[in-house]
């Protein structure tokens, strides 16, 4: 048995090179069990989001474990790093309520648009223009766009909540005596509880705990079963490719790509570097030794998941709980990869959890998310309206793409008219003139 033992902890470190890394095998285990656990909720929202545009809510969470396991086995194998990917927040948002419910298109054009992202990233990733755009868009938008995604998302939170509703002002509070108020009300404290004192796995502790009062208390569903065969993910499988030509083809098409694209872009490299520099993994120039590998783990995750029948995925800022807990190389992110996989087993247990336990969780995601708005030099007027713009057009258009239009625009305007030519560039130019033209002849 020893032996044996030995013999598998010399395979793993060959392939992850846990020796050269100063770690061992139990504790990169650990490390991904953590990174799991505050990840987790991502299995429950992502399928509750997706669902409100109209998908099958078990298909969902089926896609999203298998997305999730093959991004994290892309980035542990390709990259041997510990960041962990899965179907994203507020790309899910933006391919929900935007893309579906806001501008009237079907699922399967969402999924079309992510699966098209997905190869352009790859293709981008190959041939090292990925990094280069980067350096295309301005902090200021990057920081308003991550600020306003956030807003955005606990918009929807307090909404699914009914903390706010329609009414006779744009928005108003909800009923404050309706038990299932209450109840997600009593959940975004706990959680926020959990989440100030540092507690590892605070989401998915906190959506526990609500999802056991609520059934205590009959105001939700309790689950018929613990364990079940796994969900079916047929009905959204390969769902992308059933998309007609002339759809594909389409000017809304090519927006809704770019955005996804943008918000993808930004959110990734932006978590690898901040999850890195936590895990001092930057290089002494302050850059990310294979980059490039992680990129492509993260463009391969996409793209199976577009086809799998989910939305976008990308690199999780949680996985800063996992190389907290010591975890520094890949096998880090095959635990969390694996453990995904293996919750398809218990999908009644995810799929019971309420609404009203998710709805917190949007929230406190959106206020970590709305954190960049630090990052904003507000006494610059050329920065600051163009970043305004951005982030409070999102929730109050209802729409993610139309905010990021809203501050290129603008930033590119302003800039040119106070002659500050330096701070933008041709291709913003050219996005801010396409953006106008979409205005004026698609409206």
């Amino acid at each position: 048995m020893q032996i044996a033992q030995n013999s598998n902890n010399n395979f793993l470190d060959k392939i992850f090179k846990l020796s050269a890394h100063n770690t061992n095998v139990k504790t990169e285990i650990l490390a991904g069990v953590t990174t799991f656990m505050t990840m987790a909720y991502i299995l429950v929202v992502n399928a509750d989001i997706l669902g409100a545009a109209g998908m099958d809510k078990s298909a969902v969470f089926a896609a999203t474990a298998i997305a999730a396991f093959v991004g994290c086995i892309a980035m542990g194998l390709l990259a041997n790093y510990p960041i962990a990917l899965a179907p994203g927040m507020g790309l899910n948002a933006f391919f929900a309520y935007t893309v579906v419910l806001g501008m009237g298109y079907d699922w399967q054009f969402a999924l079309c648009a992510v699966l098209i992202e997905g190869i352009i990233f790859i293709i981008l990733t190959a041939t090292n223009v990925r990094e280069k755009i980067i350096d295309c868009i301005p902090a200021v938008l990057k920081h308003a766009v991550t600020a306003g995604i956030g807003l955005f998302i606990a918009l929807v939170g307090l909404s699914n909540a009914g903390i706010v509703v329609n009414g006779a002002t744009i928005v108003q509070l909800g009923n404050m005596h309706d038990p299932l108020v209450l109840l997600s009300i009593l959940g975004l404290i706990i959680a926020a509880i959990l989440i100030v004192k540092n507690v590892k796995g605070a989401f998915l502790l906190g959506m526990i705990i609500i999802s056991v009062i609520g059934m205590v208390a009959g105001i939700v569903e309790a689950p018929k079963a613990i364990i079940s065969a796994v969900p079916s993910i047929k009905p959204v499988f390969l769902q992308a490719l059933t998309v007609p030509a002339s759809e594909i083809f389409s000017l809304n098409m090519v927006v809704i790509v770019f955005t996804f694209l943008f918000v993808d872009l930004f959110d990734t490299v932006g978590c690898l570097v901040g999850v890195a520099s936590k895990g001092d993994m930057l290089d002494e120039d302050g850059k990310l030794p294979k980059a490039k590998q992680a990129l492509f783990a993260d463009a391969i995750g996409t793209t199976a998941g577009a086809l799998l029948g989910t939305s976008t995925v990308t690199a999780f800022i949680e996985s800063a709980s996992g190389i907290g807990e010591g975890g520094k190389t890949g096998l880090t992110a095959v635990t969390t990869g694996i453990l995904f996989l293996l919750s398809l087993f218990f999908a009644p247990i995810f799929t019971s959890i309420p609404t009203q336990a998710t709805a917190p969780v949007l929230i406190i995601v959106g206020v970590m998310m709305a954190g960049s708005l630090t990052k904003i030099d507000f006494n610059d007027f050329t920065n600051a309206i163009p970043a305004f713009l951005t982030f409070a057009m999102m929730p109050l258009a209802y729409s993610i793409a139309d905010g990021i239009i809203f501050g290129i625009i603008s930033f590119t305007i302003l800039k040119l008219v106070t002659k500050k030519y330096k701070e933008v560039n041709l291709s913003l130019i050219i996005l801010s003139i396409l953006f106008i033209c979409k205005f004026i002849f698609l409206g």
